[in-house]
């Protein structure tokens, strides 16, 4: 005990199989849990706590590791225990993995389901502090052949132009499109806002011949497919 707090164990004092570093290689990255990789990235604890304490609780503070990607660098620094290295090694690491997912908009990806959409957009997107909307680019094949960010800012009806949606397919030569907008919230249930937005857009689509699949709503790393649930769409 010192000044009434018990010490922390150190990892140095783990047998070697229980360490992250020596499972990572002895059993593969995939089979570590969350703290024990971040652990890795951080590599040394703070006053009173090991690394993997440190990184639970930066975990627990952050309420995962959306909430992670959204904090910005110098909240991250203002947590005990995190200093600048850290906290760079943290964000360089997430958008290291957001960037691998980004690679499959530069591959003529063919889309099944509302799931291939946002396997492809969900982690990017809750990274997002602000709202945005993105248009996907497909053509008669259903592949994607572009993706563009359109607006940023208040997404609804009374902001967003038709023509600003549709111009990406138009320029494109696209045949369909699928748009998606995130809730920076966390939670992806449509508003009666993002009603009133597709149902004008599914309008302006029978005009311009270029069909609307999908719009999806995305909150942290979920989402909503508004065409499954017959919103803006009927």
């Amino acid at each position: 005990m010192e000044n009434g707090k018990s010490l922390a164990y150190r990892i140095a004092d783990m047998a070697p199989r229980d360490r992250p570093r020596e499972r990572l290689q002895t059993d593969g990255a995939e089979n570590l849990s969350t703290p024990e990789l971040i652990a890795i990235l951080l590599r040394t604890g703070s006053m009173g706590e090991n690394v993997l304490q440190l990184a639970g609780n930066l975990l627990v503070e952050f309420g995962g590791l959306s909430g992670i990607h959204q904090a910005s660098f110098d909240l991250l620094c203002r947590y005990r225990g995190i200093e600048p290295a850290k906290a760079a090694q943290i964000k360089a690491a997430l958008e290291l993995s957001g960037r691998m997912h980004l690679e499959g908009w530069s591959q003529r990806r063919t889309i099944h389901s509302p799931a291939d959409v946002a396997d492809m957009v969900t982690y990017e997107m809750a990274g997002l502090t602000n709202e945005q909307l993105w248009v996907v680019v497909l053509n008669t094949r259903c592949q994607v052949i572009h993706r563009e960010k359109v607006y940023s800012g208040s997404v609804n009806s009374s902001y967003v132009r038709t023509a600003e949606v549709f111009r990406p397919a138009i320029l494109r030569n696209g045949t369909s499109i699928i748009v998606i907008h995130n809730h920076p919230s966390g939670d992806p249930t449509p508003s009666p806002e993002d009603i009133a937005l597709t149902r004008g857009l599914v309008q302006a689509s029978r005009v311009l011949d270029i069909e609307i699949l999908d719009h999806l709503v995305v909150g942290g790393l979920k989402y909503v497919s508004m065409k499954e649930r017959h919103l803006g769409f009927a």
